[in-house]
């Protein structure tokens, strides 16, 4: 697909863009610095937990492999992978950084951690769950060093099934880093390491898992801020097959973390309700009216696989979206809950491969080293188990506001001084008392109040203003 033309925005909307991002992060109430007591924790705890395997009492896996998969840029780094086929199956070793090695229960950087709940993105700058010194530096598992993991092992049959796992608190040394779209050519052109050689048939037959637990993945392409020279400009990122492949492998890992702790009966699973057979029936009728029918026997899943980056599989992805509502985070301690099961996944389901970017990672990680290893639960990890929905509930309530809100101004941004121009637009849904629509280039989604157009339609519209302060832009149709 063809690059979007950057959209340099001018120094008077730079220094505006900048002000209003500025405000945005207040009006959160988002933190600008690190606590000092919990920023010298994060120094202490950097300089002096041990990574020699001897000294801390830990496996020593160093002569593994691993390699890491990330974004281009990316420092804080959760996961490794070593992937190696065999006759059978395959063997599948997954690294997760060690932060509870460096996080001290009931100190000062776990009392910050708690309050911050998960790493918040933003055009301007990320604020980090945990201080850089450990994010990006001794607990990421950076490439050529020494760095703590728990490090989970599955045994795979021909179709990516887990015969056996193991979970081991480990030391170990990535030997590259990868960025998707570099491995994704690496690996077009032959020229990879085995491991991401792997992932193809790995990927597929996890998909192919996927589909027979009536699971389903919605890749919306999304709209993306990339820095250009002193301003932004806005990509449609339709991403590479490796993420998705990528993706599998944390899925695999979180349904083995629920099922260990299930069976332990005590633990925090990702779950999200079942589709209401109403909305399915409306999302059924709005297929049909896009020229894009789901038929009966077709799974759910396929269906969507199916679809190709047509306006109207666009739209219907736009609709598919909001089938599943009601995530959240279901703890529990002796009593299995009654509802377990992700429904977009298919599965139980638990967050724990995220540790350096998310609260409720930490919490899951040790809770399953020691299920998993014959271990009671760590007291503190017990005992704090039932806050942590919550804590997860309003800090992911408050990486969507900023999201949406930083979102919002660098599209106006990007729009602001182009008034009187006409763009052409794909319809995605009718909203209330107009429609949603996303621009072809640059890809700005807007609500155009009084459009009346099928979804799919592709439209003609004039924009009448772009409000850089409150991100709003005002379009009227031609």
């Amino acid at each position: 697909m063809p690059r979007p033309h950057p959209r340099i925005l001018s120094a008077a909307s730079r220094g505006e863009l900048a002000a209003s991002l500025a405000a945005l992060r207040h009006a959160l109430g988002l933190p600008e610095t690190y606590p000092a007591d919990a920023q010298a924790e994060a120094e202490r705890a950097a300089a002096d937990v041990p990574t020699d395997p001897g000294e801390a009492d830990l496996a020593d896996l160093r002569t593994i492999e691993f390699l890491t998969i990330d974004p281009a840029g990316s420092t804080d780094l959760d996961q490794a992978l070593h992937l190696k086929r065999t006759a059978t199956g395959a063997i599948l070793h997954y690294a997760i950084a060690d932060v509870p090695a460096f996080v001290e229960p009931g100190g000062a950087l776990d009392a910050e951690t708690r309050r911050r709940g998960q790493t918040l993105y933003a055009p301007d700058g990320r604020i980090p769950l945990h201080p850089p010194v450990l994010s990006e530096g001794a607990a990421s598992l950076l490439p050529g060093v020494d760095r703590r993991a728990y490090v989970w092992r599955f045994e795979l049959d021909e179709g990516a099934r887990p015969v056996e796992t193991t979970l081991t608190r480990a030391v170990v040394r990535s030997r590259a880093q990868w960025s998707y779209d570099d491995a994704q050519r690496a690996m077009d052109a032959g020229t990879a390491p085995p491991s991401l050689l792997a992932m193809a048939w790995f990927g597929a037959q996890r998909t192919d898992r996927e589909r027979e637990r009536g699971g389903a993945s919605l890749n919306i392409p999304a709209a993306r801020i990339e820095p250009d020279g002193d301003g932004y400009r806005l990509e449609l990122d339709h991403g590479v097959p490796l993420e998705e492949w990528n993706a599998h492998v944390s899925l695999l890992t979180g349904m083995a973390a629920a099922e260990i702790m299930l069976r332990g009966r005590v633990g925090i699973l990702r779950t999200m309700p079942p589709a209401d057979p109403d909305d399915v029936a409306d999302f059924r009728a709005q297929t049909i009216a896009l020229g894009l029918p789901w038929q009966d026997g077709v799974a759910y899943g396929d269906y969507l696989r199916g679809l190709d980056r047509s306006p109207a599989a666009r739209a219907v992805k736009e609709y598919a979206a909001g089938l599943f509502r009601g995530a959240g985070y279901v703890a529990f301690d002796g009593e299995v809950p009654d509802e377990t099961i992700q429904a977009a996944i298919g599965a139980p389901y638990a967050h724990t491969t995220a540790p350096l970017r998310r609260l409720v990672d930490r919490w899951v990680l040790v809770i399953c080293e020691a299920l998993a290893n014959g271990r009671e639960v760590p007291e503190w990890a017990r005992a704090s188990l039932s806050d942590v929905p919550a804590l997860m509930a309003r800090s992911s309530q408050l990486a969507a506001q900023l999201g949406a809100g930083a979102l919002d101004r660098v599209e106006a941004a990007v729009l602001h001084g182009r008034e009187g121009e006409v763009f052409e637009a794909v319809v995605l849904a009718q909203r209330g008392d107009g429609a949603r629509v996303q621009l072809t280039d640059p890809p700005v989604s807007a609500k155009v109040k009084g459009l009346d157009a099928a979804a799919g339609a592709t439209v003609l519209l004039r924009l009448v203003s772009a409000s850089i302060s409150d991100g709003t832009v005002t379009f009227a149709g031609v």
